[in-house]
């Protein structure tokens, strides 16, 4: 089964770990117009966000109780604790930044980790991810489009 360009680079988007981050350069390599490459994959990274928030609230009491799980979950938890301290520091701007950071591990499902363990309300938690992601979407892709470009300096 063949999946159209836009609904790779969404779900890529949506995924964890990879992210807008990877669903860019993928959107690119695929040939699509960077401006739609831009709309997918920020509406895929969106996505997840409200989800996550909610799951991480009501579900990690509930999902503490089956061993396995609370052990990779206060793994999780404990990694991005350690690096998430700007958003201990900074708050909502310290989340929007961290977000920001177009590196593995700082994307929209770290920060909606980061956003519960520092207590934000979902609302503010919500946009300050968004605008983490929307800052990061225009990053890669003004450096992968730049890349793109030079490349064809070059060669």
């Amino acid at each position: 089964m063949d999946i159209s360009n836009e609904l790779l680079v969404f779900l890529v988007s949506a995924s964890p770990v990879v992210e807008l981050r990877g669903a860019i350069p993928i959107g690119v390599a695929k040939g699509m117009a960077i401006g739609k490459i831009f709309v997918f994959a920020l509406l895929g990274n969106l996505l997840p966000i409200c989800p996550l928030l909610l799951f991480f609230r009501w579900g990690l009491a509930r999902l503490e109780r089956i061993k396995i799980i609370d052990k990779i979950f206060k793994w999780w938890f404990k990694r991005v604790e350690k690096k998430s301290k700007i958003v201990e520091k900074y708050g909502f701007w310290g989340l929007v930044f961290f977000v920001s950071i177009p590196c593995p591990g700082t994307g929209a499902w770290t920060g909606s980790v980061a956003a519960t363990l520092f207590n934000f309300r979902i609302r503010k938690a919500i946009l300050a991810i968004s605008l983490g992601v929307l800052l990061a979407g225009i990053f890669v892709t003004f450096v992968t489009a730049g890349l793109v470009k030079l490349a064809q300096v070059i060669l």
